[in-house]
């Protein structure tokens, strides 16, 4: 059930906010605000250590001795925060390896750090999702 609020803003904020919901596509000042208030409780989550979900991208050098090895004992350090991984060859010299997670945001942060500080990782993101609702 949807319920109506009204809101006061300056007219400047006011200008800047539909300038955001213009170039977002958005169809309306409501919908913005849902996302907004969304992607709120979903930054809660992941700073209170709740239970999230997420994606881990890493590019790295194919050609780096071991890094494939050690990228392999990261992932099972963390085997019950991995839902399932992607690999993709980019290019004679570099892969990406696309990785899955759901678990307590700090693990998955750790996970993320980890591989991020091998030698031969290029670049590595972690995107961070979630419902916005503890996913219990």
């Amino acid at each position: 059930m949807l319920k109506r609020f009204s809101i006061s803003l300056e007219e400047d904020l006011l200008e800047k906010f539909d300038r955001y919901i213009q170039e977002r596509s958005y169809e309306n000042r409501s919908e913005a605000i849902r996302d907004l208030i969304r992607r709120s409780f979903v930054k809660d989550e992941w700073e209170g250590d709740k239970e999230v979900i997420g994606v881990i991208s890493i590019i790295y050098d194919h050609h780096m001795r071991r890094l494939q090895d050690r990228i392999t004992e990261a992932q099972h350090d963390y085997h019950h925060q991995i839902t399932s991984t992607t690999h993709v060859h980019v290019d004679h010299s570099n892969c990406l390896e696309v990785v899955i997670v759901r678990g307590k945001a700090k693990k998955v942060k750790e996970l993320s750090e980890k591989l991020g500080a091998l030698r031969g990782v290029k670049h590595i993101s972690l995107s961070m999702s979630s419902t916005g609702e503890d996913l219990k």
